[in-house]
């Protein structure tokens, strides 16, 4: 598999998990702490740092340690993969369906009875 495809694999897998999307949506507003992403989610903190394990293999997500206290970012790269893939899909049904149109217009059915 091309690499460029199974980077969208994992970006897509680490997506499909509501607590994952949480802590992206979270990190979109700002870089956090481990503590301050583990907030809102009633689960323990090693529960999510595993989340955050897979974010960060999947390259939505990057961490630094400094100290004591890891602080997570997003990485908009990764997340424009998948918007650019989801795009590309939207346009080929945006085309199929003006073809599809412009056929109806071509091929009139009768007048109802």
């Amino acid at each position: 598999m091309p690499a460029p495809a199974a980077n969208l694999d994992l970006t897509f897998q680490a997506l499909a998990d509501p607590t994952r999307r949480g802590i992206v949506e979270r990190l979109a507003q700002g870089p956090a702490s481990v503590s301050e992403l583990a907030a809102p989610f009633a689960m323990s903190l090693p529960a999510v740092v595993q989340h955050l394990a897979v974010l960060e293999a999947s390259g939505l997500v990057a961490s630094e340690k400094v100290g004591r206290v890891r602080t997570c970012r997003i990485e908009p790269a990764a997340l424009s993969l998948a918007e650019q893939w989801i795009g590309q899909r939207r346009a080929d049904w945006v085309r199929r369906l003006d073809r599809l149109g412009d056929y109806l217009k071509q091929h009139p059915q009768g007048e109802p009875k």
